[in-house]
């Protein structure tokens, strides 16, 4: 069986390398955190002491950090790069979301010393992660698809190959930008149809079952006590922050600029987040949007 170095094991990592371990894989795992490290290791994961340890004679090197320029560190401009150690013919597969120009130039600099590299950000949220149902979005020539796809499918159910080096960040920028203006909208409706005496339960139901049904409504209705396990019904913890989406909203305007295409509703999304963000809740769950539409409300 196939080894696998796993960097980065948050709240996505985490779930994701004991899914490989479960699967069959040996996974050599590595994290700042010691939390992490202890979580990993209960979960079946050999522990390496550093990154350079877990990636040296691994077959797969799954990688999921927070930004472009931890990736580029990880793997070319840190003291001792991964590069240096990754066997050739290994394969990078790097599940974080991030700038597609880092991802092609991360995996143009990996190409000449004979080292696969494929872009693969997820979608799914840390319950898809614990399940093993998780989006994988993968940009990357089709051979290197086909040797990741086993590795992912035991992470995942949904697995695409959007187009060469890059594309998996496009197309997750793409998505992640449609979800914020989704959810916008879906706590926009709500609040409407709540300040007009409507109960936020009933309402969505109707929604659900009419055009106006969409993911954010039907499997993550914002509003609390609506559904059982959303976070909304959570206090809006746990699943996805408003920094993460703010994070991935710059990426998608940053996108827009560069193929100069008109996103008028991303940019206002990206607004609404940020001024949530502003009143200190950048933590929560980004469907806490439907505290910013509530407050405003208050307001007037």
């Amino acid at each position: 069986m196939n080894t696998i170095a796993f960097i980065g094991l948050g709240n996505m990592g985490g779930p994701m390398a004991a899914n490989l371990v479960k699967a069959g894989f040996e996974v050599r795992a590595f994290d700042l955190s010691q939390a992490a490290q202890d979580t990993a290791k209960a979960n079946g994961c050999e522990v390496a002491f550093s990154a350079q340890e877990a990636a040296t004679d691994a077959d797969f090197i799954i990688s999921m950090l927070p930004a472009g320029k931890h990736v580029r560190g990880l793997y070319i401009e840190d003291d001792a790069p991964l590069f240096d150690v990754i066997k050739r013919g290994a394969l990078v597969i790097d599940c974080s979301t991030i700038d597609g120009d880092t991802a092609r130039s991360v995996a143009a600099d990996g190409e000449k010393l004979g080292i696969g590299f494929v872009d693969a950000p997820v979608s799914g949220g840390v319950g898809g992660a614990q399940a093993a149902t998780l989006t994988f979005i993968v940009g990357g020539s089709v051979a290197e698809f086909r040797q990741a796809k086993p590795v992912l499918e035991a992470m995942g159910k949904n697995i695409f190959h959007a187009g060469d080096h890059g594309a998996g960040q496009v197309a997750k920028a793409c998505n992640n930008m449609l979800l914020s203006i989704l959810m916008a909208g879906t706590c926009e409706a709500i609040n409407m149809g709540i300040k007009n005496g409507l109960d936020p339960a009933v309402l969505s139901e109707i929604m659900k079952q009419s055009s106006g049904g969409n993911w954010a409504l039907n499997v993550y209705n914002p509003y609390p006590g609506v559904m059982e396990n959303a976070p909304a019904s959570k206090n809006y913890q746990g699943g996805f922050q408003v920094d993460l989406m703010i994070k991935d909203l710059g990426l998608a305007m940053d996108i827009s600029q560069q193929s100069a295409s008109a996103v008028p509703m991303g940019s206002a999304a990206r607004s609404l987040f940020t001024l949530h963000k502003a009143k200190g809740n950048g933590k929560l769950d980004f469907s806490s949007l439907m505290k910013f539409y509530q407050d405003k409300e208050g307001e007037s």
